[in-house]
């Protein structure tokens, strides 16, 4: 099955009601747009997805991609695709129209995002790392470097990449090794980076590299990491990609998924010195690179729900068609669909999704307030809000989108385990989201030590104070009022995890280690269910005739989660506040 249906009812239910997207729009950056006009974007957006990208997707991950000489070859299919994308205006979404860009909600990119990843997940991370890539730039270049890059980055006629990774230093980029050594007004880079995605390729004009090297004489450590753009080719006089720098994919990496997108390995500067330009201050490298960084966590987390998405849709199509075994109460064989158990497995995939859905637009949304709110107390508690969520809509969304991918597997049964189904590539493709751009144990660490212990878990407790108030206006639906009480012990049992870290985590060297993981799972568990019973909530009482399926089915759904998924919530607190010692106890040398 290559098709895919854009699930535009629940994207739009989000925006409207989770994102809040009227009181985004009635933000002065967005004067003059409603909310019907943004509908019709992504109705439009949920055609290209579906008509042009998702056929796409099988032939990418069959054909993958080849390193010939200097040159990377991807798919063939992907060469026009990517051409219509581009021409049709799909990367500016959220651009700035001052570079070209449409000016739209950072919220409505998102969403366009997610039907762009379910579509082809391997081929969307070529303009999400664009779109992270001019973040960056934005908040950080030099008005030159804006000037010359960022309208045909925002266009996506020219592509981006995220170069931090070295063979010595992974996630430790205090031992980033790169060179930079001053050449004028300008640098020249050497060094290796790793696992590069779409580290090089022919389908944009120009691919420009946002990279991480230590100036010679700075300090060691991260204290001594500056960033830097390096064009694979430099400008000529006019601003057209002209000489071609001394920047090389040198090897594309084998890998379990995401076949269609180069992997690379990148050299810089092997003979003369790749030509780069300094981002920002010098020794502030890392903290420039997390601008883009942190927008490349939430995608990624998008990424878990758009992959969870595409499964679902492929194990409920086949349960409907799949004749197998006989069902009380019906003569002959029935699809599967009838069978308990399988009906189980598809409300687990359901409402885990709609749930990581939630989530996420609404986390999203606090980008567009942060940057276009005219008062600075809204824009500073949306950013602490988005600061809070980042590390759960990454870490929660992926590990969950792994569950459900399985899930889909199981559906098929044997068939879900050779690849002519298709549900192994999902399966295959979500792998990586829990690894690249930060780990889930690097998402956890931040979450437990960044996000609460740093502020004292102030802001988590804000958040379970306005869920609590979500449920204390539930409580006198008699329909609602089994969810409000389940959401409320879920509270109960994030603000428990929440002490305990805060009186144990420095307890010992292992106590952040050994909780941190359980912890966001427990957040992400529980905020997930508890905007899944807000979204049931409001959709049961703005039902009518036309609408009355959807708020029937969005309660039902919530009603399972809360019924079968909130209850690993004291799972996740019992294992978090266990003996960190337990963890530790088998000596390194023992394993």
């Amino acid at each position: 099955m290559t098709t895919y249906n854009p699930p535009l009812s629940d994207i739009n239910f989000c925006i409207r009601h989770l994102a809040n997207i009227e009181e985004i729009l009635s933000l002065d950056a967005f004067e003059g747009m409603e909310p019907e006009d943004l509908e019709q974007v992504l109705e439009e957006a949920g055609k290209f997805a579906s008509d042009v990208i998702a056929p796409t997707n099988i032939p990418t991950d069959q054909q993958g991609c080849r390193l010939k000489g200097s040159t990377v070859e991807v798919a063939d299919v992907l060469e026009d695709v990517h051409r219509q994308f581009v021409e049709n205006g799909w990367q500016a979404v959220a651009g700035d129209p001052e570079y070209d860009g449409m000016g739209l909600p950072s919220t409505i990119a998102f969403a366009t995002a997610e039907m762009l990843q379910s579509a082809n997940m391997a081929y969307s991370l070529l303009p999400m790392l664009t779109r992270d890539a001019v973040a960056a730039l934005e908040a950080h270049g030099s008005d030159a470097l804006k000037q010359q890059y960022l309208p045909r980055l925002t266009t996506g006629e020219w592509s981006a990449t995220m170069n931090l990774t070295e063979p010595q230093a992974g996630s430790d980029l205090s031992a980033v090794a790169c060179r930079a050594e001053r050449d004028g007004d300008q640098f020249r880079i050497r060094g290796t980076k790793i696992y590069i995605t779409w580290g090089d390729h022919e389908l944009a004009g120009n691919v420009i590299h946002t990279v991480l090297a230590r100036i010679d004489g700075a300090p060691e450590g991260v204290r001594g990491i500056s960033m830097f753009l390096v064009p694979k080719f430099l400008l000529d006089e006019n601003g057209e990609a002209g000489e071609r720098n001394d920047v090389y994919a040198t090897a594309l990496e084998h890998k379990l998924g995401i076949h269609g997108s180069p992997t690379a390995v990148i050299n810089f500067g092997d003979n003369e010195g790749a030509v780069g330009y300094l981002i920002g201050e010098e020794n502030k490298g890392l903290s420039h690179m997390f601008t883009m960084m942190n927008h490349a966590r939430m995608e990624v987390g998008l990424q878990g729900v758009a992959i969870s998405e595409r499964a679902y849709q492929l194990a409920r199509s086949y349960a409907n068609d799949r004749v197998q075994g006989r069902v009380p109460g019906q003569e002959g064989s029935a699809p599967i669909i009838h069978h308990g158990d399988v009906r189980r497995m598809l409300m687990l995939m359901r409402s885990q999704l709609e749930a990581m859905r939630g989530l996420a637009y609404m986390a999203a949304s606090m980008d567009d307030m942060e940057h276009n709110a005219a008062d600075a107390d809204v824009r500073a508690a949306a950013g602490k809000r988005l600061s809070l969520l980042t590390p759960v809509v990454k870490g929660w969304c992926t590990e969950t989108s792994e569950q459900v991918t399985s899930l889909g597997i199981q559906i098929h049964g044997g068939m879900g385990f050779v690849e002519e189904t298709g549900a192994a590539q999902y399966y295959r493709d979500a792998r990586i989201l829990t690894i690249y751009e930060g780990t889930t144990g690097i998402q956890a660490g931040d979450f437990a030590g960044r996000k609460i212990l740093a502020d004292e878990g102030r802001e988590l407790t804000a958040l379970i104070g306005e869920l609590r108030e979500l449920c204390d206006s539930m409580q006198s639906n008699e329909q609602l009022a089994p969810l409000a009480e389940a959401v409320r012990d879920g509270l109960a049992r994030l603000e428990e995890g929440m002490q305990w870290l805060i009186a144990n985590g420095t307890s010992s060297p292992a106590a952040m280690g050994s909780a941190s993981f359980n912890l966001l799972m427990l957040a992400g568990t529980v905020l997930g269910g508890a905007y899944l019973a807000k979204a049931a909530a409001i959709a049961v009482s703005e039902s009518s005739s036309a609408s009355q399926s959807f708020g029937e089915n969005k309660l039902a759904t919530a009603a399972f989660y809360c019924a079968h998924v909130l209850p690993r919530a004291h799972g996740f607190l019992a294992a978090m506040t266990a003996d960190a010692d337990l963890t530790m106890a088998i000596a390194a040398d023992s394993f």
